[in-house]
């Protein structure tokens, strides 16, 4: 199977085409186009964090442990967290993701899992789109299907390197339909799998209701801001009238 540069380089390759098409073809400010490429080539080692002790899991996981407090700067702002408060919650999550993840991947999780699946690239989209707190509902739709893209890159090299050509043609290896597929050969990491999708799912498509909701009232808040200060101005540009002035 690829290796971590094979998978790193095309993850990496794919992000910055995709950030390149969303800033010359979608209009995308440049900065989101930068983080969705960047999180895009990340996304690429993420199926093998179930491959053990190893620089994936070690990459992936002091990654994440860095990037996701700092996405979630934002949600705590506007939870009006202060800034100690803000500081400790950054730092506990670091700490819970570099420690407490990585713990239980090493010992409950096996190679060619269901994080080689659909549904935990769906997982990893929903992660980042929870995250990824943007006013712009556009951009967080960009990011996290970013990082669904790099997770898929991964899981797609995985299967063309399942495929062997040999003199009499193609040779199929017993890993091919491993890496693409939506159960696995366990019943309990199934129903987690799915059940965390759904949950996060939810979650995912209440929070994106309420972000377009707020969207659109600070749009319209905006307007009427901008009739106000039209109507205003007009009236401070109209003459005044002169008073009346009496004559004896």
């Amino acid at each position: 199977m690829p290796g971590f540069r094979v998978h790193i380089t095309g993850s990496s390759i794919v992000g910055a085409g995709y950030g390149a098409a969303a800033w010359l073809v979608g209009g995308m400010p440049p900065l989101t186009c930068a983080l969705g490429g960047g999180l895009c080539a990340v996304a690429g080692m993420l199926p093998d964090l179930d491959s053990g002790p190893g620089i994936p899991l070690r990459e992936s996981v002091a990654f994440a442990a860095a990037v996701v407090p700092i996405m979630l700067i934002h949600r705590m702002h506007e939870a009006g967290l202060p800034l100690e408060a803000t500081i400790l919650a950054g730092a506990a999550i670091y700490l819970a993701i570099r420690f407490g993840l990585s713990w239980l991947l090493k010992n409950y999780s096996h190679h060619r899992g269901m994080f080689h699946s659909l549904p935990a690239a769906a997982i990893a989209g929903q992660v980042a789109f929870l995250a990824f707190a943007a006013e712009e509902p556009l951009h967080r739709y960009f990011v996290s299907s970013a990082v669904v893209l790099g997770f898929m890159t991964h899981l797609v090299l995985d299967e063309i390197w399942s495929v062997k050509m040999g003199w009499f043609g193609p040779k199929v290896k017993k890993s091919f339909g491993t890496a693409v597929k939506f159960v696995g050969p366990d019943l309990w990491p199934n129903l987690l799998a799915y059940a965390i999708a759904l949950v996060l799912g939810a979650i995912a498509a209440g929070d994106a209701a309420w972000t377009e909701r707020m969207a659109l009232v600070k749009q319209h808040t905006a307007a009427i801001q901008k009739q106000m200060q039209q109507q205003a101005t007009r009236v401070y540009q109209q003459p005044q009238p002169m008073p009346w002035q009496y004559r004896r």
